[in-house]
């Protein structure tokens, strides 16, 4: 295995510092673009060779820049297949917001596309916006440190945890949607329904067409779940869609962690990013504790604990202050509603490091079923006051009979545009109908969460925000840039089948 990919992380985290202690002079001279490639890469899981895409920098998988630093990136495709690279948490003029034919095509493979836009500092990340490509890990954290983050001086760990599958990506969603032949392996019994729309591009899909609810009827197990207008039978909510071959953090499994080596009273930033297509973790950080610090890039007021919940598309900072002495401390993830996990291992040099089981004994919880986390998050710099402008409703359905997933009751291709004018402040109200739960993100806006389940909160600023089964979750945002913005759940499969909408901004009167 190549040796920068597998410790990509740290060799960006170590230009960063480099690039930090760089005379201002110096730094302003250096400002050539900064070259990032789509390409193919080997990955070793758990003894087994796997192929897949990734964002290679020269510093390994990802990128990481300074305070104040441009992003200018030129991304070459070097994959066979045309792609499109979405800055997740960075708010880029439209044109090079990443989504296909929104306005810009897919960079051809060989072609290179140049970027260049201010900043916005936090963890964020970067993934193809075609969802088969997503799942087939074509995605890397894209880091911005601030002024604070250099002035605090704590060591940068960065958390970058997936779901992964041998099979192909279009196999996958075949047989969560529906595809059940040879006895369903890997899909939870209770699923079935439309045919996805296979390695079509998010952002140019067109209307459900090849539906196939045939395999459902047969299907053990579907008595516990329900659709819209279901009964809701034995099972709350469905909390994993398909059961993946590994769950990686750094692009590892547990039986080969990511050792990071750390100083004995280590004083840690962790940066977590859901990067998965369809599962949700928990931050265990164990003997650790820790402190969140921050969720989707954006300061709150911090909370001290050792398990804290993440869904895909969003991240989390945990500040981690080790005991003065040797040691090892695992930070794991922890499946929801599952017994699986991975993680990273922080490691005293010389330590004894002990292997930890990639199965726990115990089940993990669902995550946030009754968004007590969520309300316990407060931003430090909260939306200034001002009056609404224009209230939006979204509800969010769907079910597994079909596997079906909709916003306002439609599919991308067959939605109406949630629309806005330029600068108004905007609530959007996501009221989840279905029984699963759904992370969505709006492309070229951070919003405030200040509303869950009717009751008001100065929540935190996200651009991904988890709204479980039955809930209803408020947001204010200020309209940006008149343009069409990508608004979707993070869950791959839900998108791929439908679960896609626009914010239409015009311009202002």
């Amino acid at each position: 295995m190549n040796t920068l990919s597998r410790r990509g992380f740290l060799a960006a985290s170590a230009a960063a510092v480099a690039v930090a202690h760089m005379p201002r002079l110096a730094l302003a001279q250096t400002a050539a673009p900064i070259h990032l490639a789509a390409a193919t890469r080997t990955l070793d899981i758990d003894g087994r060779a796997a192929s897949v895409f990734g964002l290679a920098g020269s510093g390994g998988q990802g990128l990481v820049f300074d305070p104040g630093q441009r992003f200018r990136v030129d991304l070459t495709n070097d994959l066979d297949v045309g792609t499109i690279i979405h800055w997740h948490g960075q708010i880029p003029p439209n044109a090079q917001d990443g989504v296909p034919d929104m306005p810009m095509p897919l960079l051809a493979p060989g072609e290179t596309r140049s970027y260049d836009f201010e900043t916005r500092p936090g963890t964020h990340w970067m993934h193809s916006h075609v969802p088969t490509q997503e799942m087939q890990l074509l995605a890397a954290p894209l880091i911005v440190r601030s002024a604070e983050d250099i002035a605090a001086d704590r060591q940068e760990v960065v958390m970058f945890l997936h779901d992964f599958s041998f099979k192909a990506p279009e196999e996958v969603l075949a047989e969560i949607s529906g595809g059940h032949s040879g006895g369903g392996h890997g899909v939870h019994a209770h699923h079935g329904g439309a045919q996805p729309m296979q390695g079509t591009p998010m952002g140019s899909m067109g209307a459900m067409p090849g539906m196939d609810h045939g395999a459902m009827g047969q299907m053990p197990g579907m008595g516990g779940m329900m659709g819209m207008g279901g009964q809701m039978g034995g099972m709350a909510m469905d909390l994993n869609d398909y059961d993946w071959d590994a769950y990686l953090a750094n692009d590892r499994t547990l039986s080969d962690p990511d050792v990071v080596q750390v100083e004995r009273g280590g004083r840690i930033r962790l940066r977590v990013i859901n990067a998965a297509a369809a599962t949700v973790f928990w931050i265990d950080t164990g003997a650790a504790g820790a402190r969140l610090v921050a969720a989707d890039g954006h300061a709150v007021q911090p909370l001290s604990g050792n398990r804290f919940g993440l869904a895909m598309g969003q991240r989390l900072d945990l500040e981690i202050d080790l005991p003065n002495e040797n040691g090892a401390w695992p930070i794991l993830a922890l499946r929801e509603g599952a017994r699986e996990r991975t993680g990273l291992i922080l490691a005293t040099p010389g330590a004894e490091v002990r292997r930890v089981d990639a199965v726990a004994e115990a089940e993990a919880p669902a995550f946030d079923t009754d968004l007590a986390q969520e309300a316990r998050l407060i931003a430090v710099d909260a939306l200034p006051e001002r009056p609404v402008d224009r209230s939006q409703m979204l509800m969010l359905g769907g079910s597994m009979q079909p596997y079906v997933w909709t916003i306002n009751g439609a599919v991308w291709g067959q939605h109406q545009p949630v629309t806005a004018r330029r600068g108004e402040r905007v609530v959007l109200s996501f009221h989840n109908m279905s029984m699963m739960g759904h992370p969505m993100h709006l492309h070229g806006h951070v919003f405030q969460v200040v509303g869950l389940n009717g009751r008001r909160v100065a929540g935190a600023l996200r651009d991904t925000v988890y709204v479980p089964p039955m809930s209803m979750v408020d947001v204010a945002l200020d309209a940006g840039e008149a343009a069409r913005w990508m608004l979707h759940c993070h869950h791959m499969p839900h998108l791929a089948t439908g679960m896609m909408t626009e914010f239409a901004v015009s311009a202002s009167v």
